[in-house]
């Protein structure tokens, strides 16, 4: 499978980006097309295409078109130019994707996670990551590892993980000092938006909103064909609004965020108190609340603010589709009459008009969203060098 291009990619070369961009989100095109799309003159578009052609990424057809006029030749992405692992950290396993350059998922894999150790972490990251570059047979041009929680992409610093107890943590430098390859690390949910903006469900939107729903409540936001990551890498925390009863602590510190109410952990803890039935899952909560009585109102107010919290973030930024994605999804029946209700009795004007989709994902999904940031990186010259050796801790 392995194969290398022959130079580097020209990052330097704004339009040379814009070009090689236009062609992997559209497909085979050719120069007028590209012309087009992106609004470079053709001799514009012809210089950028040169060194992309040069260096491997792109490859040129054979002659078509009409009978009339010069032939027209397309351009496509070289797919084996490059290879990606995309890294989803969950609090029991680590799942990797191996992605070329065109996205295409190639080979995948889950590894056990005993421990939220730093250590083990990385450990495991690293093996999964040398397991998808066997498969490559050749080098990987970037990694990416995606963890819930507050994120530095720029440093590669985990702030804060709740779900691993993390705070802190300088994954990314740690994971390229294991493996000696530039690695980026994302908050799960942004890498998994951008997956959805630009192959999956969100494609040609031009306001993306992707919340997911289950052991937390994440939101991630595209503006123009842009993830936002926040000023300090937390935005979009739709989980912690107030929106729920003030007299509800959630772990943050805050009282009646969403997260409190609407994710799988208060709605089993919620149906638990108002049952008297211990319970563990969330699927021994919806198997109460079936049957009507406390359980079904539990579901019902979980719904209700989620969909307050729907309408907030589309009152906020306007979306042409909001994407709502998560393990959740499988007790969404429960609460989704309850999630619409609320979101068009809280939507302002048109906002309401806006497109909800209901995309279930598996764990490799996510990890095939961290590829893309890894792509993403390298082709904006924003991967970091590797650093070299560095000390472990923890």
């Amino acid at each position: 499978m392995g194969s290398t291009p022959n130079g580097a990619f020209p990052r330097r070369n704004p339009a040379s980006r814009t070009v090689f961009s236009s062609i992997l989100a559209h497909g085979p095109s050719s120069r007028g097309d590209v012309a087009r799309r992106t609004g470079l003159s053709a001799a514009s578009v012809t210089k950028s295409v040169r060194p992309l052609l040069a260096a491997g990424f792109l490859l040129e057809g054979d002659a078509a078109g009409g009978s009339v006029g010069r032939p027209v030749r397309e351009l496509r992405v070289r797919p084996e130019a490059a290879w990606f692992a995309g890294v989803k950290v969950t609090g029991n396993e680590v799942v990797g994707t191996l992605t070329n350059l065109s996205g295409v998922a190639l080979a995948s894999g889950r590894l056990p996670l005993r421990s939220p150790r730093v250590r083990t972490v990385v450990s495991r990251i690293s093996a999964a990551v040398r397991k998808l570059r066997d498969r490559a047979g050749g080098e990987l041009a970037a990694a990416c590892v995606a963890v819930s929680g507050e994120v530095e992409r720029d440093t590669g610093l985990v702030r804060f993980s709740p779900f691993l107890d993390w705070r802190d943590v300088p994954l990314a430098e740690l994971v390229e000092a294991s493996l000696g390859i530039s690695t980026v690390v994302e908050n799960d949910v942004r890498a998994l938006t951008l997956a959805e903006s630009t192959t999956g469900a969100g494609v040609g939107a031009s306001v993306l909103v992707v919340v997911t729903i289950g052991t937390g409540i994440g939101c991630g936001i595209v503006v123009d064909g842009r993830v936002l990551s926040g000023a300090h890498g937390v935005v979009g925390e739709l989980g912690h609004i107030p929106l729920g009863d003030p007299a509800t602590p959630c772990y943050c510190g805050g009282h009646g965020c969403v997260e409190a109410v609407a994710a799988d952990p208060a709605i089993v803890r919620r149906v638990s108190q108002a049952t008297g039935v211990p319970l563990s899952t969330i699927a021994e909560a919806a198997e109460l609340a079936r049957s009507g009585g406390p359980a079904a109102k539990v579901f019902a107010d979980a719904g209700a603010t989620l969909g307050r919290a729907l309408a907030t973030v589309a009152n906020l930024v306007g979306p042409d589709r909001i994407i709502v994605s998560g393990e959740g999804l499988a007790v969404y029946d429960l609460f989704a009459e309850h999630v619409r209700t609320a979101f068009v009795d809280q939507a302002y004007g048109s906002a309401v008009e806006c497109t909800m989709v209901l995309q279930p994902h598996s764990f490799e999904d996510w990890a095939l969203g961290a590829a893309a940031v890894a792509r993403d990186a390298f082709l904006r010259g924003r991967a970091r060098d590797a650093v070299g050796a560095s000390r472990l801790s923890r």
